[in-house]
């Protein structure tokens, strides 16, 4: 094996990883705004909770939609006033948390 081929398998490794990591980060940032809707809906314990795993579902039941586009629907149809700028803001918040949240995760293995 090439020193070429060698890097070539790490960056392919490092690409796998990184993309596995997103993905994982998406899932609980999609967790986190669920549940934070939730409240804001009225939703708590095992309520909360399921709404949260339909907000996680949104990512891969609705191609075109992404949790944040399922949040702000339901807000709509059960008369809750927040923008789609605040919904963008706690999406983007939420997703600083949930990648610090597995990242400290991975290190305290």
């Amino acid at each position: 094996m090439t020193t070429f081929d060698g890097r070539e398998k790490a960056f392919e490794a490092k690409y796998q990883l990184d993309q596995e990591t997103q993905f994982k980060v998406n899932i609980r940032r999609d967790k986190l705004l669920g549940l934070w809707a939730a409240e804001r809906l009225g939703l708590s314990g095992d309520s909360a909770k399921a709404y949260a795993l339909t907000v996680v579902d949104a990512e891969f039941s609705e191609p075109d939609h992404d949790a944040s586009h399922k949040v702000m629907r339901d807000f709509a149809a059960n008369g809750v006033a927040v923008s789609d700028a605040e919904v963008k803001k706690e999406f983007s918040r939420l997703e600083g948390i949930a990648r610090g949240q597995l990242t400290e995760e991975i290190v305290s293995k």
